[in-house]
């Protein structure tokens, strides 16, 4: 029996995707540990998995926890080709938001041309919101502000006073979402950032 050979295409995609590790964040503040972008879309990808369980448990929700992890991992991909843009400097002016935005933009369409074209719809929705989407990206956008600012309570237990007034920041953003399911979020899981190892195996 006669197999047909393909021709196989070759693709750079999860090469380039790899190189999120290479992205460090939280440009222009001391860190006494540096956090990558690879780490920060996995934490993102279970926060925001959590929050969408949260919202179908407990608020009778009916949303899609699977997809909202899989949103988290690739929401800041374009970040491999642009960096990671100080939030100062980004939201400095509505001009410079807008000029990154169409950075941003070109740069996942860069990225999503290196998907093989059989696979590609499929992630279109990673690079480029959605509509159907639209209420999971709520919550990958709310796992994004916890994360940070779980980054800052790290921080300040290292003594890095750098991170205050970020977390003072962070925090009021994240109330002023007024989601249910992020205060569950808060009032239970955050706290367990504040103790050491030795106090987390008490529990």
């Amino acid at each position: 029996m006669k197999t047909e050979n393909k021709k196989k295409t070759k693709s750079n995609f999860f090469a380039l995707i790899s190189r999120m590790k290479y992205i460090n964040r939280w440009a222009l503040m001391r860190n006494t540990r540096s956090e990558n972008l690879s780490e920060h879309s996995l934490e993102v990808a279970a926060v925001a998995h959590a929050l969408a369980l949260i919202h179908n448990k407990r608020f009778g929700g009916n949303i899609n926890a699977e997809r909202a992890a899989v949103l988290g991992m690739f929401h800041d991909a374009p970040e491999i080709l642009v960096g990671d843009m100080p939030t100062p400097v980004k939201y400095h002016s509505e001009a410079v938001r807008e000029a990154y935005k169409t950075v941003e933009e070109s740069a996942c369409r860069t990225i999503l041309e290196m998907v093989p074209g059989d696979l590609r719809d499929e992630y279109l929705p990673l690079f480029f919101q959605s509509e159907s989407d639209g209420e999971l990206w709520r919550y990958v956008k709310a796992a994004d502000k916890i994360c940070a600012l779980t980054k800052c309570i790290e921080e300040k237990k290292a003594g890095n006073s750098e991170f205050d007034k970020a977390a003072e920041t962070t925090l009021k953003a994240i109330k002023a979402l007024e989601m249910p399911e992020v205060e569950c979020f808060l009032q239970e899981f955050i706290p367990g950032f504040k103790l050491t190892l030795d106090e987390l195996r008490e529990f």
